[in-house]
């Protein structure tokens, strides 16, 4: 039986060798294979993800049903979710469209006398430095040579592929709408044989895995789920939170565009960490155009809206709810948007407080294993904060 269970291990780490030597010289083939299977699985993990949120409401709202609705509960959770979605997406946009709108006749209104201003500024710096207008003068003869050149060669070589990139990009655009109809169908097939899909998927785990292993992926599944569901709803209360905040500040300080840039602000803070920089920047520019001054009084107001959001909300309202440390938070946040941008930002904080409750618990166990004391790995007291040292008691006066 030993031989068996030795040889069949011999044989599978042969074959994932063999395997794993093919792919690394065929990179192309498996990048071309992968990217397809990509594109094949894309409407369905679209849809996943989908229910997943929807998910989150759903339940809050199914537990606040009334006893009489519980025999459709599903459906009525699911249509009140629908609806408050597209309520929230159309009152935004009524309000914040309209604004828009006036903003971009703003800036375009003021255009023209911030262009005469940035040109005189230009000129006057050109008569106090003239190597300056000399150099700029050579430079630009160059580029013009070098922009003629390259657009005559555009003419020639590339003006068809104009046609080609218009034809792509609207094949592009009916097959996003594709994707999202079958992946919100897909979706809402799944919300409501979710029990049904949870009953089917512990039959799978307990028919060809031990009963130990399966135990532990379903720990494993409800812990991410928890992690999940607790960072999406606090990340969505976070930019609430912020974009009320930047509301208040800029009432009180009678800066333009409040509603816009509060809530553009509440918007792009969903993107942890760094989303509320990119509302910064876009309502600094846009105040900048009408009010210089008031520009950098609203970049101060964010740096303190910041430090109180990152020192007190953030940590209170979504890293308690991942229970993963600030710097963990900062180091998943740069991992997951250099790797996978916007969608890894937001999926690699749950996914590391996960790991990181993995890599805890399983930490704890090998020590307490190993007979490790506690006391080998704790700091020393040298490196703890120092306590008040109790004051000896006094002796008794004699008498």
């Amino acid at each position: 039986m030993e031989n068996k269970t030795f040889l069949r291990n011999v044989l599978g780490i042969a074959t994932f060798c063999i395997l794993l030597y093919w792919g690394l010289q065929n990179m192309d083939r498996v990048g071309s294979f992968l990217g397809m299977v990509a594109g094949l699985l894309m409407p369905f993990l679209l849809g996943a993800a989908m229910a997943f949120i929807l998910n989150v409401p759903m339940r809050a709202i199914e537990t606040h049903l009334p006893q009489k609705l519980q025999k459709a509960h599903r459906g009525i959770s699911l249509v009140i979710t629908l609806a408050g979605v597209i309520g929230v997406v159309m009152v935004v946009s009524l309000l914040v469209l309209p604004q828009l709108q006036n903003t971009v006749q703003t800036i375009a209104a003021r255009m023209p006398a911030f262009w005469a201003q940035a040109q005189e500024w230009a000129n006057e710096l050109m008569i106090r430095y003239p190597e300056l207008a000399d150099w700029l003068s050579e430079a630009g003869n160059l580029n013009l040579r070098n922009v003629t050149q390259q657009v005559v060669d555009w003419l020639k070589n590339g003006g068809l592929a104009l046609v080609g990139n218009t034809v792509t990009a609207a094949t592009g655009i009916i097959s996003g709408f594709v994707n999202f109809f079958i992946a919100f169908i897909f979706a809402i097939y799944l919300l409501f044989q979710r029990e049904t899909l949870s009953r089917q998927g512990r039959m799978l785990l307990f028919a060809w895995m031990k009963p130990e292993h399966a135990e532990k992926v379903l720990e494993v599944v409800r812990l991410a789920n928890k992690t999940f569901s607790n960072f999406l709803s606090g990340q969505c209360l976070e930019a609430c939170i912020l974009g009320a905040l930047f509301a208040v500040g800029m009432l009180l300080f009678r800066m333009p565009y409040v509603l816009l840039v509060s809530v553009l602000v509440a918007v792009t803070a969903l993107i942890p960490v760094f989303g509320a920089f990119i509302g910064c920047f876009v309502g600094a520019f846009l105040i900048l155009i009408q009010n210089p001054m008031q520009a950098v009084v609203f970049v101060i107001l964010f740096l303190v809206i910041q430090q109180i959001e990152g020192n007190l909300i953030y940590p209170r309202v979504v890293g308690s709810s991942v229970g993963l440390p600030s710097v963990w938070v900062l180091t998943a946040v740069t991992l997951g948007g250099s790797m996978f941008g916007v969608v890894g930002m937001l999926v690699m904080i749950p996914l590391c407080s996960v790991l990181y409750s993995l890599l805890r618990t399983a930490t704890r166990e090998r020590l307490r294993r190993r007979g490790v004391e506690k006391a080998k790995y704790m700091l020393a007291p040298a490196q703890q904060a120092p306590k008040a040292q109790a004051q000896p008691p006094k002796a008794p006066k004699k008498k």
